[in-house]
């Protein structure tokens, strides 16, 4: 029997920067992956991107984290633009607006996890316990006990749940949730543009889903997330790639010119989970296992990233407080103040999501009149840019400031 003061079930993103950030606890923290870190990626982009904004990328910082990425395989953007197709409704953002160098990064979640994964594996306070799989998890009263695949058994003060949306710890836990389908699919590939993305990620609400261009680092290149309902999807991806470049082309209003499909495409299903009670004694659940949300504002890493970042800064305080950080009391404040950033996006991803469905012209001549006078009110876009660089809003300490 093995102890740890926390074990964290999950070392995706979330989980890796939930035991990095718990750093100055002095706290033994243990990390249960399945699967071991695939290395950083090379050659062709990977399919799967984030787009970290700058508190994330202060906490990685923070971490030691950023220094650890390639910067060849960085994409910074510096404008966004976003608008209603066919139509006269639009809005763009610069960080020249809010005196940035740029709004965010699009990462390759490969590259941010081995990051992740380098530095967990420097830290001495942190054992990665991978590849391993929970056979079996029982909450006490005053510890966890969990018995691993390979039959060792471990105990911990505190199990916090960072295992994705089809989280076991939540399901052990009891921890019930409330969830909608979104009836749609993400399409993700990576596409080459005849014209250079020049640093601007994109977005256009067409009726039947929102379609983003992520820029990467090579200028004709962009990563793609084409959110559509279910029927539609289930076509585009029986297209041949012929075909799909075409759609894809004009779906986009041909902004970028040709579009050339350069890899697979994926998709994945879309569903709304927001878990109503995130602690209880001796468990906690952050990112993906507490919340998912559209992939509209590509904000569902940033929200893992940044509950990561808080439960730490409450654990650490209760440790300097000679509090027992396992009891659901103590976890409290953790819990109000991350659900209250999430609700707000839950709702706004939401209101978004049903605002630019459909093509019925009273809707389209509302969202598209909001959608000009904010691109024409200097403090509404100051809002907006502050909000997608993830800078509103109650941060933990972690997000604030740089090290460096």
């Amino acid at each position: 029997m093995r102890a740890f003061d926390i074990i964290v079930v999950g070392g995706g993103i979330v989980g890796l920067t939930q035991a990095l950030a718990l750093k100055n606890s002095g706290l033994s923290v243990a990390v249960v992956e399945s699967h071991v870190s695939q290395g950083m990626p090379s050659d062709d982009p990977e399919l799967r991107v984030s787009a970290l904004t700058l508190a994330t990328e202060n906490i990685f910082h923070n971490l030691g984290v950023w220094q650890h990425l390639d910067p060849n395989r960085l994409c910074s953007y510096v404008d966004m633009q976003v608008w209603d197709q066919d139509s006269f409704g639009k809005i763009t953002f610069s960080a020249d607006q809010v005196k940035k160098h740029q709004l965010g990064h699009i990462v390759e979640n490969q590259a941010i996890r081995h990051s992740l994964w380098i530095q967990a594996q420097n830290s001495s306070h942190i054992e990665l316990l991978a590849p391993s799989k929970i056979k079996q998890l029982v909450f006490g009263q005053q510890e966890c006990f969990i018995t691993l695949d390979d039959t060792s058994q471990l105990t911990a003060r505190l199990v916090i749940g960072a295992d994705g949306a089809n989280s076991v710890v939540k399901k052990q836990a009891n921890l019930a949730q409330t969830f909608w389908d979104y009836d749609q699919h993400a399409i993700v590939a990576t596409v080459k543009t005849a014209m250079p993305h020049k640093n601007t990620a994109r977005q256009i609400f067409t009726p039947t889903g929102p379609l983003a261009f992520l820029p990467l680092w090579d200028a004709h290149h962009c990563s793609i997330v084409w959110s559509q309902d279910e029927p539609k999807a289930a076509t585009l991806l029986k297209l041949s790639n012929a075909e799909f470049d075409k759609a894809l082309t004009v779906a986009f209003d041909g902004t970028l010119g040709l579009c050339e499909l350069v890899s697979d495409r994926q998709s994945y299903p879309l569903k709304m989970r927001y878990t109503r009670q995130w602690v209880g004694n001796r468990v906690a659940i952050i990112g993906d296992a507490a919340h998912t949300i559209h992939p509209l504002a590509g904000q569902g890493a940033n929200l893992g990233i940044l509950d990561a970042a808080a439960l730490a800064e409450q654990i650490i305080k209760l440790v300097e407080q000679n509090k027992d950080f396992g009891l659901a009391k103590n976890l409290r404040p953790f819990e109000r103040w991350r659900k209250t950033e999430a609700v707000k996006m839950v709702a706004a991803m939401e209101g978004f999501k049903r605002l630019f469905a459909g093509d019925q012209a009273v809707k389209k001549l509302i969202r598209d009149t909001g959608l000009s006078l904010a691109n024409h009110s200097s403090f509404t876009k100051q809002k907006i840019i502050q909000h997608a660089m993830g800078l509103e809003g109650e941060l933990p300490e972690l997000a604030k400031l740089r090290s460096d």
